[in-house]
């Protein structure tokens, strides 16, 4: 026969006092195994558990990572591509307020050579009024022009025609502009086309000094 159930009532009544005792004592050492048993599988699931948490934990910040990653290079690109934007529509300004200046030139040097009686004609404040307007749109555009005269040269700014010397103008410096620069913020447009000095004049040569009579000389002999 088996172990004996403590379940199993219609054998009570045939066992004796020891033999009861020594039923007791075998299910509680059962119910003490399986308690351990228990406690075991219950410690391998937490410890599978914990496992499983750890996996859930590092692709939580796998994926945190890769998001803040691609959200710094969605930003990235979406500044990227302003800057791009706003450098194209720049240079495409300046292409066009280059092919204007050339148009800003004529008018200046007509109006500059117009003969006094000829200023107060119709026509002639028609064309001030059209200079006046480009001005104006030079102007709106953000468009400069490059200081020259007086100025020391710079490379960036001013193109040397030629370097003459002068007594008024220190050496490095701007005599006269030939043509006047502009530029666009800190771009510049076109440089202005300058007249250089380097100092003044050498010194004409001393003249030689005439040569006195010479004395003649005796002859001791």
């Amino acid at each position: 026969h088996g172990p004996l159930g403590l379940s199993d009532r219609r054998w009570y009544g045939q066992l004796s006092v020891g033999q009861v005792f020594s039923v007791v004592a075998i299910k509680e050492e059962e119910v003490e195994a399986q308690g351990e048993e228990q406690a075991k599988d219950a410690i391998d699931e937490l410890a599978v558990l914990q496992e499983e948490l750890e996996q859930a934990k590092a692709k939580e910040a796998e994926y945190l990572d890769g998001w803040q990653r691609a959200r710094a290079e969605l930003a990235n690109a979406r500044k990227r591509f302003q800057r791009d934007q706003v450098q194209a529509y720049t240079n495409a300004q300046a292409d066009v307020l280059k092919h204007v200046l050339p148009i800003v030139d004529d008018f200046e040097r007509a109006l500059g050579t117009l003969p006094s009686n000829l200023s107060g004609l119709t026509w002639i404040e028609g064309v001030l009024l059209i200079q006046r307007k480009l001005d104006m749109l030079l102007e709106q555009s953000g468009v400069t022009g490059i200081d020259a005269v007086g100025q020391e040269f710079d490379p960036f700014l001013h193109q040397a025609v030629t370097h003459e010397p002068s007594d008024t103008v220190p050496p490095g410096h701007v005599i006269a502009e030939l043509q006047k620069g502009y530029k666009i913020s800190e771009r510049v447009l076109r440089p202005s086309m300058v007249r250089v000095s380097s100092g003044p004049p050498p010194d004409s040569e001393a003249e030689p000094e005439p040569l006195g009579e010479k004395e003649p000389v005796e002859d001791e002999s």
